[in-house]
């Protein structure tokens, strides 16, 4: 594949990811921080059927020898401090690297402050990691399911996202979306209220 049709399919696949994410609403500081006080579970169920979905797709392109899997080197302390961090970062500003640029779309102002934040954090991190990598960024390797417990990709993926499935039942069943998303999550306007009669109103158009 050339460098333009990449980039033009990364921005196709941008667009599909934005549009969904507007109209599921996950973008929305509240939804996010909703989540993380566990008052609001749209954000969870968004994410794990992303997770099962790709878990098939991921599965049956892998199963028929059409994508090579290429895992990330695992690192203890970098992905415990790391994720705590973002973590916290993401529960403090409403707002996660994922969706900042939707809330910047939507006319959320403050999310400019959260992208700028996040670029800062990207260039100190570049200078910072010379010195942090000894520390950090060292762990075993790369380390994935299917090689511990000795069980073929394809089979692990559809079994989790299978388990996946059950889970979002459950909680669907628990928490129905149009509940916590709230009355106007069709995007529907409510009906016009019937508009008032002033007082004295109908005996004045009678005796006239």
């Amino acid at each position: 594949m050339s460098v333009f049709l990449a980039i033009l399919l990364g921005l196709a696949m941008g667009a599909v990811f934005g549009v969904a994410l507007e109209k599921s609403r996950v973008f929305e500081p509240g939804v996010i921080v909703g989540q993380m006080q566990l008052r609001n579970f749209l954000m969870l169920k968004m994410f794990l059927t992303a997770v099962a979905t790709s878990l098939v797709a991921v599965a049956a392109l892998h199963g028929f020898g059409l994508v090579a899997l290429h895992p990330k080197p695992t690192m203890y302390l970098a992905d415990v401090s790391g994720g705590g961090l973002l973590g916290v970062g993401v529960t403090l500003a409403g707002a996660c690297p994922g969706t900042v640029a939707a809330q910047i779309g939507a006319g959320y102002r403050d999310a400019w402050f959260t992208l700028l934040g996040g670029l800062a954090g990207a260039v100190a991190f570049t200078y910072a990691e010379p010195v942090l990598r000894p520390v950090l960024l060292t762990g075993p390797g790369a380390m994935t399911l299917d090689l511990l417990v000795g069980i073929p990709f394809w089979q692990l993926a559809l079994g989790l996202a299978a388990l996946l499935a059950v889970v979002l039942m459950i909680l669907e069943y628990r928490r129905p979306w149009r509940g916590e998303a709230g009355a106007a999550a069709d995007g529907l306007l409510p009906e016009p209220l019937p508009r008032p009669v002033p007082a004295g109103g109908l005996a004045a158009r009678r005796t006239v």
